[in-house]
């Protein structure tokens, strides 16, 4: 090892003290953050049947659009240029959504995946990303959406019990334009993820929404950031979590930053946890900073607590037995935001997938 490489691997070697990295359990990150993994190219997002008129996804150079002090997205970007853009033109208003699934990789070595999705001036799309199966997954995902364009962006994280997957999923909203990211993470060993947005110019708004259930042994980490940086902005996280069987552990940071010539803006973020089980630890953070006085409102909320026996009672009271009261508890608590996925088939394998481990976190 060179002396260049060794500093660089000393300089982007998280310990644990530092507050991005408080929560997470470093050893349980297959050396994704501190260059123990052997990192690899795979050409494993691609397209699940054809894409519609102005849709385009190649594999190409990438040249970062953000930076960021992320120790594992710098790895992936000291690694490799290469990665895949997916762009939707200017004013191409996709009816249909654009479906992209990954195929699951070896477990002895870490994809280091680099995704760019561009959206033109006026564009209107919805991009569902499927992941599943077993892999170790490093991603660093940017996300430019254009003046007056509106983008939904739907990640589930639907892994199977051997998946390590830590990811930056950045977006960058320019002016009067909307971007809408719903996040759900049902499965894997450790799941990182940080959703985070930049706003570049006037107008613009963001909805950042996520359902999470960890059972036995597993961590899910999602890590808000909203930098409020230009006037008449608006921004609103709302994250639901429930844990269920001994060790699970989720973690959630909201932060949201207003700077001082973020006038006007508008803000609210709330996450709230159930606690299904003893054994199970709900971390949550919300955060605010604000520089300046001059805003419509800006707000955090949040909550962790056990099933409400209330609502037991009532469902077993009309004859409904206890593992199916649980159920339908769970169910209505995540309906809120499952329900704004607005694709039957897939609210439907969500929700069913949640009343699978539900069921055996009960056993």
């Amino acid at each position: 090892m060179t002396t260049l490489q060794s500093n660089i691997l000393e300089k982007h070697t998280p310990s644990g003290r530092e507050e991005a990295w408080r929560f997470t359990p470093l050893k349980r990150l297959g050396g994704m953050h501190d260059g123990t993994a052997t990192p690899v190219l795979r050409n494993s997002l691609i397209a699940k049947g054809d894409l519609p008129s102005g849709v385009t996804l190649t594999r190409t150079t990438i040249t970062a659009v953000t930076e960021t002090d992320d120790a594992i997205v710098n790895r992936i970007r000291e690694f490799t240029d290469q990665g895949t853009i997916l762009e939707i033109a200017s004013n191409a208003e996709v009816a249909s959504p654009i479906f992209l699934g990954r195929t699951p990789g070896a477990l002895d070595t870490a994809e280091f995946a680099r995704v760019l999705i561009k959206v033109g001036t006026h564009a209107k799309a919805t991009v569902i990303i499927e992941n599943t199966g077993d892999t170790h997954l490093a991603e660093d995902l940017e996300i430019q959406v254009g003046p007056g364009a509106h983008l939904t962006l739907i990640s589930l994280q639907e892994w199977g019990t051997q998946t390590i997957h830590a990811g930056r999923h950045h977006a960058i909203v320019d002016r009067d334009a909307t971007f809408k990211s719903i996040v759900v993470t049902v499965g894997g060993n450790l799941v990182r993820l940080l959703p985070t947005v930049d706003f570049i110019a006037p107008g613009a708004s963001c909805d950042l929404s996520g359902v999470y259930f960890a059972t036995a042994g597993q961590f899910f980490e999602h890590r808000m950031f909203v930098d409020h940086k230009v006037p008449n902005a608006k921004s609103r996280v709302n994250y639901k979590g429930a844990l269920a069987g001994d060790k699970a552990h989720t973690v959630w940071i909201g932060d949201v930053f207003i700077r001082a010539a973020a006038e006007g803006t508008d803000t609210y973020e709330l996450n709230r946890n159930l606690l299904l089980s003893d054994g199970a630890r709900a971390d949550s953070v919300p955060n605010l900073e604000i520089e300046t006085g001059e805003i419509v409102g800006a707000g955090h909320a949040s909550t962790t607590g056990r099933f409400d026996d209330e609502q037991l009672f009532y469902l077993m009271s009309r004859g409904i037995n206890m593992e199916d009261a649980r159920r339908l508890v769970v169910r209505g608590f995540f309906n809120e935001i499952v329900s704004e996925i607005g694709i039957d088939e897939f609210q439907d394998r969500i929700m069913t997938r949640i009343d699978n481990e539900l069921a055996k976190a009960g056993k």
